[in-house]
């Protein structure tokens, strides 16, 4: 833990703002995207460039207090006591070449920014379903979207970034130059150095094309069977989400949707319509509600009706290696109980396509899965967080024995480590970089403990 006089000459030694315990913004830039979290680290900094950031760099040093880079802060996952987080906001350059369908961005930019940038371009970027969720974030740590079928994780478009080493050298790297960091960079970018920008390949949609059928729940279970048998014959051009909302008897709600469950499945298609691709959804249950036609990414983005504020929540995401009808109909069950009321929506991606074949080599990887599923359970003030936590617990003990090997960081909870998204041998290789790029544990240990 660094003393009040090491703490006290930060503010000297950066340019940047700097916040400590007492100061009266301290309390909201410590704070990560999920309020649930309690993070308390020794102070919060903003640097404003790479020289910030050597000052950083040694302060740590002399301090013991390690840096936890954090330029959104999603996927917040310890209470950080004694360390310092380091916010990424001024490193915001974005620079995109629609010719070679290539963006330079820097590791504070959120994906917002660039979908906006890329709106009528014919490109996209392999962005998640947030908008506020920053590229370096996401892209160092996996990142699953709805390009993943067609284009692979988000890591797989990582060509190369500009990185501060611990050791204090600040240089442009790829696979070329330094495959081995490059590797733990995708899926467990935090362990090698401070990314300071980021090059990254676009997805090229010369036709998107959408889909969003909603179901009620009566036809969920004969619905999802229709998806998983669409996931044996569907070409990587197809992207496809379905997800289960129970909506609690509010009487805030409007009377249509108040206490209901529905199921909802929603198709992409980069090359023009899929009709014939998605009519045996279609056919499966009673429509109630249809959206279909040409759509773009800032239209994905919208829909998605992510929250755009911080706010406090817990879940539970799971990579499954098959989703046969024993699974659905008992997920389906497991819905319907009264006593898992707390979980709001539960998430089931297809995966496949690109995914299978990863073009680059990294940490990250969803090739041996099948499906990936989230389950959202919101937190609300005064509303005891047990009944929560047990119905997660439930869907935990239910899915594992279809659970895949590995998943990806993104996914990853609060509590659970880098030993969830590769092997023993991948842990083993990882551990021995990073302890060559970081001997004196500058960098906070993260979801990789030392």
């Amino acid at each position: 833990m660094p003393s009040s006089t090491e703490l006290t000459a930060l503010r000297t030694a950066l340019r940047g703002a700097v916040l400590l315990p007492g100061d009266a913004d301290f309390d909201a830039a410590r704070s990560p995207w999920n309020l649930a979290i309690d993070q308390r680290p020794a102070a919060v900094v903003s640097p404003t460039d790479v020289d910030d950031l050597r000052a950083l760099l040694d302060v740590a040093r002399g301090s013991g207090a390690p840096l936890a880079v954090q330029p959104s802060g999603h996927g917040a996952s310890g209470d950080l006591a004694g360390a310092i987080i380091v916010r990424m906001r001024a490193f915001d350059g974005l620079d995109i070449d629609l010719v070679s369908g290539v963006a330079r961005i820097g590791s504070g930019v959120r994906w917002g920014a660039v979908v906006e940038a890329l709106e009528g371009t014919g490109w996209a970027a392999p962005a998640g379903s947030s908008p506020v969720v920053s590229v370096a974030g996401y892209t160092l740590g996996g990142g699953h979207s709805w390009f993943s079928r067609t284009a692979g994780l988000g890591s797989d478009a990582l060509r190369a970034v500009q990185i501060l080493r611990p050791d204090g050298t600040h240089e442009r790297i790829d696979d070329d130059s330094d495959p081995e960091t490059m590797w733990a960079l995708r899926g467990a970018g935090g362990t090698m150095g401070v990314v300071t920008e980021l090059e990254i390949d676009l997805v090229r949609t010369p036709a998107l094309w959408g889909a969003g059928l909603t179901f009620d729940v009566a036809d969920a279970v004969t619905v999802l069977r229709a998806v998983r048998d669409l996931a044996v014959d569907a070409p990587p051009t197809l992207n496809v989400f379905t997800n289960s909302m129970r909506m609690p008897d509010a009487p805030q709600l409007p009377p249509e949707i108040r206490g209901r469950h529905f199921l909802s499945v929603q198709a992409l298609s980069v090359d023009g319509a899929a009709e014939s691709l998605i009519d045996g959804i279609r056919r499966a249950g009673t429509v109630q509600r249809e959206i279909v036609g040409p759509t773009s990414p800032a239209a994905l983005a919208a829909a998605s009706a992510e929250p755009t504020d911080p706010t406090p929540g817990a879940g539970a995401s799971f990579a499954l290696a098959a989703l046969d009808d024993a699974t659905i109909a008992a997920l389906i069950d497991f819905r319907e109980q009264p006593e898992q009321w707390p979980i709001m929506g539960i998430d089931i991606r297809m995966l496949g396509g690109a995914l299978r074949t990863p073009r680059r080599s990294g940490l990250a990887s969803l090739a041996a899965a099948d499906w990936l599923v989230h389950a959202l359970v919101p937190v609300i003030p005064g509303v005891p967080a047990e009944p929560g936590a047990a119905s997660l617990d439930g869907l935990r003990a239910l899915l594992a024995s279809v659970r895949a090997p590995q998943t990806v960081t993104t996914f990853l909870t609060p509590g659970q480590g880098l030993d969830l998204c590769g092997s023993v041998d991948d842990l083993r290789r990882l551990r021995a970089l990073r302890d060559a790029a970081d001997p004196e544990g500058i960098l906070h240990e993260g979801r990789l403990s030392r």
